[in-house]
């Protein structure tokens, strides 16, 4: 799937969401989708620094494609690293470097988060991006 077919992808799931809970609820039902995250890798150099829960990513440059892994130690905040796995994933650096962040909007996540969830997330954006970046050049 290309990055334009997961963004609307995400967009079909979130735009009939009105109520803010089961908003929440799709955000931690892609957390639960992540495969299990090696215990070895719970390390802080893997951690996402900014973040208030613990979250932690993982990559693999393989064939010209940034695999991504990731993991929480809370629910919401998993969900929220997964839908960025779900988005980046598996995509060539350069096209995870360009990738705009409206998705983001059109699906409402920055709106319904928390200022400290929204300063994490942008924590995790960054993360993934400079990986992207590191790997691109």
């Amino acid at each position: 799937m290309n990055l334009e077919e997961r963004e609307a992808e995400l967009i079909e799931i979130f735009e009939w969401i009105e109520d803010e809970t089961d908003r929440y609820v799709q955000i931690m039902d892609y957390g639960k989708r992540l495969p299990e995250f090696p215990e070895e890798s719970r390390i802080e150099q893997n951690e996402v620094k900014g973040c208030q829960s613990k979250v932690w990513l993982t990559y693999k440059f393989d064939n010209g494609k940034l695999n991504l892994k990731a993991d929480s130690n809370t629910a919401i905040t998993k969900g929220i690293v997964a839908i960025l796995v779900f988005l980046w994933s598996d995509l060539n650096p350069k096209e995870i470097a360009e990738a705009s962040l409206d998705i983001l909007d059109k699906i409402e996540l920055r709106k319904h988060l928390t200022s400290q969830r929204n300063n994490g997330l942008t924590a995790m954006i960054q993360k993934v991006k400079g990986l992207a970046n590191l790997v691109n050049t």
